[in-house]
């Protein structure tokens, strides 16, 4: 079957066949669009736009550099409020097969939105990511380059999982610009591009009481002051799960996101 040509391809942005595999946005599923716009924009000195995609979603700004997307849809879809990579595929159908076909679940989608079809899924482990088929935001090669946010995978076998993820997003396949695959130690590195995209870690443990502790993405931002982040997020309703001083910081926001700081390497 012959598709009809994307936005992107209309319009000459940057597309999900383009980079595929590689996680392409960082997005907030939460309940309350105006609360998480207070919340972060306190902690982290984001500003916000309205999205493309529609009203019930915004994307957070640095510097007037896109930083990540916020969608109030975790009521509407029945889905966990957490922030959430989003990893570029050619085709969003086949890639939802190819999850389902690993005994991954997909939980949502794909669905079709203004630029593009996305998906939520969970790997065999439970940890849940995104797929994206379509144009990807504005600037993405900066925001790959700058590097605002990166992701890592906390799961029971590394070494697994990354067998999971290159089977169903094409990693390491030996295609122009596949995202390549390197053991350090006892984890995972993807790169995409000569640029480290993501890193997988062992020892996650799936029946844990403690969902720090379970199989998930984990959302890391670099930031220039952990200390005066971990401050506001404090005063903001936010929680403090794990805190190595001045240089890396998990927190809960109030809605009970988990998110990562980490010192920015200057």
């Amino acid at each position: 079957m012959t598709r009809e040509p994307t936005a992107a391809a209309a319009s000459g942005a940057t597309s999900s066949g383009a980079v595929f595999g590689a996680p392409c946005w960082v997005s907030l599923m939460t309940r309350n669009l105006e609360a998480a716009h207070d919340f972060y924009g306190s902690v982290m000195g984001w500003r916000f736009r309205p999205a493309r995609l529609g009203e019930e979603f915004s994307v957070a700004l640095s510097n007037g550099r896109a930083i990540a997307g916020i969608g109030a849809l975790a009521s509407a879809f029945h889905v966990a409020v957490a922030w959430t990579p989003y990893f570029a595929v050619q085709d969003a159908d086949v890639t939802a097969g190819r999850i389902r076909e690993r005994s991954g679940t997909v939980a949502v989608g794909p669905v079709a939105f203004v630029l593009g079809r996305g998906a939520l899924a969970a790997d065999r482990d439970g940890a849940v990511f995104g797929i994206w088929e379509g144009e990807l935001p504005a600037g993405w090669e900066v925001w790959r380059a700058a590097a605002p946010a990166w992701v890592r995978l906390h799961t029971r076998d590394a070494f697994e999982a990354a067998i999971f993820y290159g089977e169903v997003l094409d990693w390491a396949c030996g295609r122009p610009d596949c995202c390549e695959v390197e053991y350090e130690g006892d984890e995972v590195v993807l790169r995409c591009g000569g640029h480290m995209a993501a890193r997988l870690s062992s020892g996650a443990l799936e029946e844990a009481p403690d969902p720090a502790i379970r199989p998930r993405w984990q959302v890391h931002f670099p930031v220039p002051d952990v200390e005066r982040c971990v401050t506001a997020a404090l005063q903001h309703g936010g929680t403090v799960i794990h805190h190595e001083p001045a240089t890396q910081a998990t927190l809960r926001d109030p809605d009970g996101a988990l998110f990562t700081l980490t010192a920015l390497e200057r």
